[in-house]
């Protein structure tokens, strides 16, 4: 025990007082209980899967003292001191997580959607109103697909740069205070492996936005070394051509530090921060000598791949033990001091976890009385009376009851209960029938609600609004009007921004931009390099932080790129926040019918399945587009719009009210009333079935033609199913693979709308080849329908139905 007095030099070299270091030795200590802790419970079997923090205390403390309210965090599940010595999560709460409980109290960020140490703030209220995101420390949602994180990250640092940037955005003061925010990323080392982790990194290059990287090194991806992951063995070795040079004017500030080193960490932290906060500036942290304590998970152990003297040296450099060593060695704090900390700690953990439980057990256990309460078999006279007590005892047994313990049991006694009972208005089956609807009822709340906006502010409330046209309303280009459209947008609303591939000096490959960014500026108004992934990154990041932004891709094949962003992300956001947090952002596209693999992929089966949480609009022509932009814009709802590639050049007749009229998602339009035959479609098909119902038509065939509009939602009011009662018949039709998008909505209408007791004939459907677009005309005649295979399919359904009027062709 030394006896020396503080040497205050290093006290005044870091910044800190003993208070502040010891209050961050404390916290290191109860983070490393709650990782210690938090493995007993899943190995017990209290908890399904654990993932912790143990081995990243002492950076992330240093960080922690520079992450200031307004500011952001993107990151990963190895943030656990962080996110407690920044406040956005309690002890209590860790553990919550870690047995999933649902109570929106002791589980705020999340509900029980996610497994352990997956943080979120809330930053909308319970009517779904932001709130005021200056005056809190703010934590995007995390996702668990490895360096996804660092995608939201580059559009949560951009929109400082924006609110900074663009004047008639001052006086949204609750998202920003004059563009001083810094958005904090973190990631394993091993996951620098992944494509869209340099996608993003040289993203935030390009933009010179305030970007905070800290890369924790820990030496292993699970059990793969870092020498088989990273060139050089050293991610920021590799990075160091973006590092920027004295006097330039783009780079990043590149640290690197151990992570056992404490008063370093403080020092890099300060002064990097410092800089990007002022000057925008990215910052790179290569955080090395990171230890795993306790290997990746609880799914294995880390001796199984770890050097006897790797285990060694994680021991000797654990971040935790060396604080303490040089704590004690700078005489800041004895022996005494710091062994009281710890004790402290280990009992404040256990108690948090010992809350946490309770907690989480006395629902479950209130309910598991109310049904063994009403199990009164006195009146029972079934005759598998004995197979129910069988099943009551078994349930007395269950100490630590969950909700699939008792709804499961409380089904298998419904299916033993007879009808017959001495007291009807009592019987065993009418009460444990009740109980278990009841139940059901209560967890598919907690489990299934806030896929999409469900407040005042969702896409389908928003009153419809038609557009207007005169008389003698002049034809345009249908890309005319969508360009007046984003005019008018742009003009409206400085919140909103236009960006992606193309889209900012020549306006867009299809003009829909045109003069855009010179009269708006290209903060709003964006030219973007090629890299989807990132730019939906951008829009998500940038919708979390209350701006309204419309990202381009440039075409629907190239979404594919970012599918795994919006399905993992964006889609999720809603969901996996219980309604905490939101990101209204449109995602523009355009496909259909242009010619070879890459530009005529119509995989609407891919995104209506992935991304669940979002709404797909296929809109048939510019107008139709231009409304569903609008009905987006005055809602919270994010979606994908996938304007018809052979609609720019074609005319339309010029609305008088641009920008204001609003096309009501998830109601089909009857294109045309017919009393044979339903035919469904959407998109450019539309045009395609036009053609085959003129077609029809000369062979007294008269179809309904309906355009569904949007995919998700999908027909609302069973408009398709109210045709399908009159005309008996029904051929769903698109340009998917065959068991795709028509398959969809086959089963929408026959399944969901319960259409077929109306059918008369068997339903139809009719996509595209199963192998991709070919090149040329001839390619796509023989990959894609055309109005001859719509003519056909409906002609032989009608020929089936009455051969004598409709003789066989083919």
């Amino acid at each position: 025990m030394s006896n020396k007095p503080i040497d205050t030099t290093i006290l005044k070299d870091i910044g800190l007082s003993k208070k502040e270091i010891l209050n961050d030795y404390k916290i290191a200590c109860e983070s490393r209980q709650v990782s210690l802790l938090g493995r007993r419970e899943v190995l017990t079997g209290k908890a399904k899967f654990g993932i912790f923090g143990d081995g990243k205390e002492i950076p992330q403390l240093a960080m922690s003292r520079v992450f200031k309210d307004g500011d952001w965090r993107s990151g990963y599940y190895r943030d656990q001191t962080f996110a407690i010595a920044s406040g956005i999560v309690t002890l209590e709460e860790l553990f919550s997580q870690l047995y999933g409980d649902t109570d929106m109290e002791a589980n705020p960020g999340n509900g029980g959607r996610l497994m352990n140490n997956h943080f979120a703030t809330r930053t909308i209220d319970e009517k779904g109103e932001w709130l005021d995101l200056t005056k809190r420390k703010n934590s995007s949602a995390d996702t668990s697909p490895t360096a996804s994180q660092m995608l939201r990250l580059v559009g949560l640092a951009q929109a400082s740069k924006i609110y900074r940037g663009v004047k008639d955005l001052k006086e949204y003061k609750n998202f920003s205070n004059k563009g001083n925010e810094v958005a904090f990323g973190t990631i394993g080392d091993a996951s620098t492996s992944e494509g869209i982790f340099f996608e993003a990194i040289n993203a935030a290059g390009v933009l010179n936005i305030p970007m905070v990287v800290s890369v924790w090194d820990d030496g292993y991806g699970i059990s793969v070394p870092r020498e088989l992951q990273t060139t050089k063995n050293n991610i920021s070795e590799l990075l160091k051509g973006i590092e920027r040079k004295e006097g330039e004017e783009s780079g990043y500030l590149i640290y690197k530090a151990k992570a056992w080193d404490y008063p370093t960490l403080i020092k890099i932290y300060k002064e990097g921060v410092e800089r990007s906060r002022k000057e925008h500036i990215p910052v790179l942290y290569h955080i090395t000598e990171c230890t795993q304590p306790q290997g990746h998970s609880t799914s294995g152990s880390h001796e199984r791949y770890k050097s006897k003297e790797r285990l060694k040296f994680e021991k000797e450099y654990d971040g935790v033990h060396k604080m303490r060593q040089w704590i004690i060695d700078n005489s800041i704090a004895t022996e005494k001091e710091l062994s009281k900390i710890e004790e402290q700690s280990i009992v404040t953990v256990k108690e948090a976890k010992k809350a946490a439980w309770k907690n989480f057990m006395k629902p479950m256990k209130k309910k598991k009385k109310e049904l063994i309460s009403i199990l009164d078999l006195t009146t029972c006279n079934c005759t598998k009376k004995d197979k129910i007590l069988d099943i009551e005892k078994e349930l007395q047994l269950v100490k630590e009851p969950i909700r699939k313990d008792l709804i499961s049991n409380g089904k298998k006694i419904l299916r033993l209960i007879c009808n017959s009972c001495s007291n009807p208005n009592n019987s065993l089956k009418k009460n444990v029938s009740k109980w278990v609807k009841k139940e059901v009822v209560e967890g598919k709340k907690a489990y299934s609600e806030h896929l999409y906006c469900e407040n005042d502010n969702s896409a389908l409330k928003v009153v419809p609004i038609a557009p207007l046209f005169d008389d003698d309303t002049e034809l345009v280009p249908g890309r005319e009007i969508l360009r007046d459209n984003f005019d008018h947008i742009l003009s409206n609303d400085p919140r909103t921004l236009l960006f992606g591939e193309d889209v900012g000096k020549i306006g867009g490959v299809n003009q829909t931009a045109e003069g855009l960014q010179e009269k708006y500026g290209n903060l709003r108004v964006e030219d973007v390099g090629i890299r989807e992934a990132t730019i939906i990154g951008q829009a998500i990041g940038l919708a979390m932080r209350g701006l309204r932004p419309i990202a381009e891709i440039q075409y629907f094949d190239y979404l594919l790129y970012a599918l795994q962003i919006m399905s993992d992300d964006i889609s999720t956001l809603l969901y996996r926040t219980r309604g905490g947090q939101k990101a209204p952002l449109i995602i523009s596209t355009r496909g259909h019918r242009l010619e070879g693999i890459w530009h005529a992929g119509s995989p609407l089966s891919m995104v209506i399945n992935s991304l669940r949480g979002m709404y797909i609009c296929v809109p048939r022509n510019m107008t139709q587009a231009a409304g569903m932009y609008n009905t987006l814009l005055s809602s919270d709802d994010p979606a994908l719009i996938i304007e018809p590639l052979n609609g720019y050049r074609i005319r339309e007749k010029k609305p008088k009210n641009t920008g204001e009229y609003k096309i009501p998602l998830g109601i089909p339009e009857i294109m045309k009333e017919g009393k044979d035959i339903t035919l469904v479609t959407y998109g450019s098909c539309v045009r395609i079935a036009q053609d085959a119902v003129a077609q029809l038509k000369e062979f007294d065939i008269d179809v309904e033609l309906i355009d569904i509009q949007t995919l998700l939602p999908f027909d609302v009011n069973h408009i398709i199913a109210e045709s399908i009662k009159k005309t008996n018949k029904v051929l769903f039709f698109d340009e998917d693979v065959p068991g795709g998008a028509t398959a969809f909505m086959m089963q929408k209408v026959l399944d969901e709308q319960s259409a077929f007791k109306y059918l008369d004939s068997e339903p139809k459907t009719l996509s595209a080849m199963s192998h991709r677009a070919a090149y040329a005309t001839d390619g796509d005649y023989f990959s894609n329908p055309n109005s001859e295979n719509v003519f056909e399919e409906i002609y032989n359904i009608m020929n089936e139905y009455n051969p004598e009027k409709y003789p066989k062709v083919f």
